[in-house]
């Protein structure tokens, strides 16, 4: 009742009551997996923005409305002074030893002079300045302090594995475990002394690498703090995320536009974005506005402490501000928890809004806007932490809306290499290009993009809506820039297309086989062309002879570095299938074999070797190889007779009528010894020699949307009923061996049904995770499904497998 009296009472003002779309974390700018920035958690206002990874890249939009300042975009990033500075900024030497000290070692009068002297940090990695291989690190600093303030103290800590640190003999922190970057963890009020000090740790290496490295700061009191607008709505479309906030007497919507029209291969690959501000006056009265939008040099460093330069220039009808580090180590690192540190960033705001640019830091960048008192240099060299301002002057507004808009957008120089060779950017592809002439087009382009992107996010939702209902529809909408923004589009130097994952969140492969495969639906939909992208280095490999398995590799390398598979274990009939499937799956989305008889060769390889080993696989890791080693395995197995179906089909339609024969054949065998072998009763085993166990058979879709009719349709049913029984709150577990599941397997499991209803049942749980789960990261594709959790996995291109409903709906699949 009192929901309903309150929803009574705003109509009654005349309020409107909007829904706002939920997620774990809001994207702003998507274009590649380095170029990625998101809001994690609930309004725009409430954190400073991310990049995928966590690390922090600030985004800060202030609105001035007469003469009150309220922040609308991304949270004031803490700045801290130091009282013991760590490595990264100061080098500096402690005690230690790796040998168990006598009980009191931690104290302050404990006596260290037989301890050895090191440059920190420790570790066993290229960072570590003192070497540390042994279990344990007895870690001592000895300090003084001349007159302790009262500002708010942290521990900042880099510790890889378990630690225990004590400051003045007191234990202030303890874990398990590791991590991959400094945190900041409060200390108690009154354990920092004023004169003689001494911080000490205990670091336990467990497993994997070996690094400390520790150091003590305060907060700066005078950071500066602006009361925050009221964010009222929130939508996400496929290309743009909607914010609408009150300001005083002003509504402001704030649209983050990453125009990734797939059909449009040079645009999507094109790494800029637009920020659009409108404003309006809410009682029917003017008011002056400014808007501040700052983007931290952050944007373009792995780690804080990197020295960059920044430029103020103006071209082409733009104001352009522009940031890189000093360094330019271009493609000179690779991995996992990697950011770019090459090329530049680059913020412009077309001339005619007469915008005022400057750089500073963020804290004096918010003082600056604060007292209109602007620095004037146009350039900063050899700095950390600034930040690239634009201060747009709305003038006097009225009721009626006004609109202006940034672009941010980033040059990466040299984007990935490919065995060896550096490939540029596709927009670079001609060589005579800059940047500035990018965001001139750019610029030009803003009206007709914005009504195609407002077109096609329509479109998208309508289509989805058609195929899956509601709450699928807003699934789509949530993963469309996620699974683009993990790739990279370049051209090899043969000329074919290249779209090249990133394995985010995992290991850092590039071009992973099985992250391909479940990605591809969404690109099925839009552009096949991307899917041959996904697929031409792996061909490539195998062709030219540099990979001499006959089957396909895992990936081309890490990323960014696609020089050959890094991956420590094969994935034989993963792979194979997955490539064969895939080929099958473009052929039918083009209605004609030629991309499969470019490829016939290594294809016919790869399908001889499913013939031989693909019925009953071996112990073998499959996409799922988070779930461990598997023999025997009935979805592996449905996956390779899925395969040689395709295979088959294909070669009828290449008039290849022997081998179409022998291989459909073959296929068909196999799927009724599957039966046999699979049978549980009322539904089919995980594994051929385990039953009363279970696991949903998603690769079964492809026999479906193929209409390869290898197994009967009473199979998809007998399953699907079966896997009703067990849905748990957040979706259906991925097999019997644990509650987690998959939420792109899920899709796919659903797919399988014959009914609206039934494929419901699925979408709804997996729903309710995007929706309500306390992980707020970019989409994560692993998580629980008693309590919506994430178990592993965030911002993967694997949600471009949601798609797969839209595909079956595309092919009119039923």
């Amino acid at each position: 009742m009192r929901n309903l009296s309150l929803l009574l009472l705003c109509l009654f003002l005349g309020l409107s009551v909007k829904a706002q779309d939920k997620a774990p974390a809001y994207p702003l700018i998507t274009h590649d997996a380095y170029f990625s920035i998101w809001s994690f958690g609930d309004g725009l206002n409430k954190s400073v923005t991310k990049h995928w990874t966590g690390k922090e890249q600030s985004l800060l939009g202030v609105i001035k409305v007469d003469d009150q300042f309220y922040r609308f975009l991304g949270e004031e990033t803490k700045n801290y002074i130091s009282i013991l500075p760590a490595a990264d900024e100061l080098k500096y030497q402690a005690s230690y030893t790796f040998d168990k000290p006598e009980s009191d070692w931690e104290s302050v009068t404990y006596n260290d002079a037989a301890w050895k002297k090191g440059e920190a940090p420790f570790g066993d990695d290229r960072a570590g300045k003192t070497k540390w291989n042994t279990d344990d690190l007895y870690f001592r600093r000895t300090f003084d302090v001349a007159n302790p303030t009262t500002a708010k103290k942290y521990l900042k800590l880099n510790h890889d594995d378990n630690v225990q640190v004590y400051l003045n003999g007191k234990l202030i922190y303890r874990k398990s475990g590791w991590v991959s970057d400094y945190i900041y963890l409060p200390i108690e009020d009154g354990i920092l002394q004023k004169g003689k000090n001494v911080l000490a740790i205990h670091c336990k290496n467990t497993a994997g690498g070996r690094h400390l490295d520790a150091g003590i700061v305060e907060e700066d009191t005078k950071n500066v703090t602006i009361a925050s607008a009221t964010q009222t709505n929130v939508k996400i479309e496929a290309t743009t995320t909607k914010y609408t906030f009150t300001a005083g007497k002003v509504e402001l919507q704030v649209n983050f536009t990453s125009p990734l029209l797939l059909n449009d291969i040079k645009l999507t690959a094109r790494p800029i974005s637009y920020i659009n501000y409108a404003v309006k006056s809410t009682d029917g009265k003017l008011h002056k506005v400014d808007v501040f939008f700052g983007a931290s040099s952050n944007i373009a460093v792995n780690t804080p402490n990197q020295p960059v330069s920044a430029w103020k220039t103006s071209k082409n009808s733009l104001s352009i501000l522009k940031t890189g580090t000093v360094e330019q180590p271009v493609l000179k690192k690779r991995g996992e928890d990697v950011r770019i540190d090459w090329g530049y960033l680059y913020v412009a705001v077309p001339t005619k809004f007469n915008s005022t640019q400057f750089i500073a830091t963020e804290n004096e960048s918010l003082k600056s806007f604060m007292s209109t008192q602007y620095p004037s240099q146009n350039q900063v060299s050899n700095s950390k932490n600034l930040n690239l301002c634009s201060v747009i002057p709305f003038g006097q507004v009225a009721s009626t809306e006004v609109e202006k808009y940034v672009m941010i957008g980033y040059d990466d120089l040299k984007s990935v290499e490919y065995f060896g060779e550096k490939l540029s950017p596709v927009w670079r592809k001609s060589g005579s290009q800059q940047f500035e002439d990018q965001l001139a087009e750019a610029n030009t382009q803003y009206p007709v993009l914005k009504s195609k992107c407002a077109a096609f996010d329509a479109k998208l939702y309508s289509d989805a809506e058609k195929a899956g209902g509601k709450s699928y529809a807003a699934m789509c909408k949530l993963a469309y820039r996620q699974a683009i923004a993990a790739h990279k589009i370049v051209y090899a130097p043969n000329g074919d297309i290249l779209f090249l994952s990133k394995e985010n969140f995992s290991n850092g492969s590039i071009n992973t086989v099985d992250v391909t495969y479940p990605s591809a639906p969404q690109f099925l939909v839009y552009n096949p062309e991307l899917l041959k992208g996904m697929l031409n280095g792996i061909f490539y490999y195998s062709e030219s002879g540099k990979w001499k398995k006959p089957f396909a590799a895992h990936d081309l390398g890490t990323y960014p570095l696609a020089n050959g598979q890094t991956y420590g274990e094969d994935m034989p009939v993963e792979e194979a299938g997955n490539m064969i499937i895939l080929t099958a799956a473009i052929t039918k989305a083009e209605g004609n074999a030629k991309y499969a008889e470019k490829h016939w060769e290594v294809l016919s390889v790869w399908a001889n070797y499913l013939l031989r080993e693909g019925f009953d696989p071996a112990n073998q890791l499959c996409t799922d190889d988070f779930a461990g080693h598997l023999a025997r395995n009935a979805n592996l197995s449905v996956k390779a007779i899925v395969a040689l179906g395709g295979y088959a089909q294909m070669a009828q339609l290449l008039g290849k009528t022997d081998i179409a024969t022998k291989y459909r054949t073959a296929a068909l065998q196999m799927a009724q010894n599957w039966m046999k072998l699979a049978d549980d009763g009322d539904h089919y085993a995980l594994t051929f020699n385990d039953k009363n166990t279970w696991s949903q058979k998603y690769n079964l879709v492809w026999d479906k949307l193929l209409k390869l009719d290898l197994f009967p349709k009473e199979l998809y049913k007998k399953e699907i009923n079966f896997y009703l029984t067990k849905q748990k709150d957040f979706g259906l577990p991925l097999d019997s061996r644990k509650t987690y599941s998959k939420s792109d397997w899920i899709m796919w499991t659903a797919t399988l049904a014959d009914n609206d209803a039934d494929f419901q049942k699925f979408i709804q749980p997996i729903y309710r995770f995007a929706t309500e789960t306390e992980s707020k990261v970019p989409l994560s594709d692993w998580h629980e499904t008693t309590n919506g959790k994430m178990v592993g996995f965030q911002a993967r291109s694997v949600v471009g497998g949601y798609f797969i409903k839209m595909l079956a709906d595309k092919w009119n699949i039923k």
